[in-house]
């Protein structure tokens, strides 16, 4: 018996996004899959449900997989794939495994020789990049900054430091930290270092902005409890 495949899925990157928003490919994989792994039951199932794409939600299979999981959760988690089924990895927003626990099953799929495939689909750390006027060649992400303030202070300058030899540093914060995110940036930063915003990718209130910090400082920023990507960079 042929072994199923691991399809890595897309989702939605803002609360208002529609079915509009995804290819219809990824609408005829979901519609043929019934096991998933995901983040959040709840926001898998409200993703698929609002497709309206013929799925009846209560015939589908739901296993967490966060940062809590480990490798030993996997193998019976796999049985599906074992047997011909398909399965899926949603995401909480945007692609599966960028900022997302989902690289777990994927290194246990390549490693079990399950085929991977991922699917067409946005990211925001990929769409705030582009957007940035940065390097597009020469970038790093680095997830979530240290929480303790001390410790993120010391990091925003190595960021800084490190944006000043052309690649592009990329960074995010819990929503509803980006606030303090924001003052600590200001407060750390030289004043013509360049900082990127890019928050509510693709939604109603997107906005977009890469300016010296010496600008942030006077204008009036409010991204409390909407998701960001923070970059530093250079202009050509």
């Amino acid at each position: 018996m042929s072994q199923g495949k691991l399809f890595l899925i897309p989702t939605y990157l803002s609360t208002d996004n529609d079915a509009s928003f995804v290819s219809p490919m990824v609408t005829e994989v979901l519609q043929n899959t019934k096991h998933f792994f995901v983040e959040n039951v709840r926001t898998a199932r409200r993703f698929i449900s609002s497709l309206k794409a013929g799925i009846t939600i209560d015939e589908l299979e739901f296993n967490i997989l966060d940062k809590k999981s480990n490798w030993d959760q996997m193998y019976p988690l796999f049985e599906p794939l074992r047997n011909g089924e398909d399965m899926g990895v949603i995401s909480e927003a945007g692609v599966p495994c960028l900022a997302d626990p989902g690289n777990l099953a994927v290194s246990f799929a390549h490693q079990t020789n399950i085929q991977v495939v991922p699917m067409p689909g946005t990211s925001s750390i990929q769409m705030a990049l582009i957007a940035s006027g940065f390097n597009g060649q020469k970038f790093t992400f680095h997830g979530y900054l240290p929480i303790d303030r001390n410790p993120r202070q010391q990091k925003i300058r190595e960021l800084e430091k490190l944006s000043q030899s052309g690649y592009t540093q990329l960074f995010m914060e819990t929503p509803y930290r980006n606030q303090q995110l924001i003052k600590d940036i200001l407060k750390t930063c030289r004043p013509d270092t360049l900082l990127s915003i890019a928050a509510d990718i693709s939604g109603s209130t997107e906005k977009i902005l890469t300016q010296p910090v010496s600008k942030w400082q006077k204008t009036d920023i409010q991204i409390h409890k909407i998701p960001a990507i923070f970059s530093f960079g250079q202009f050509p």
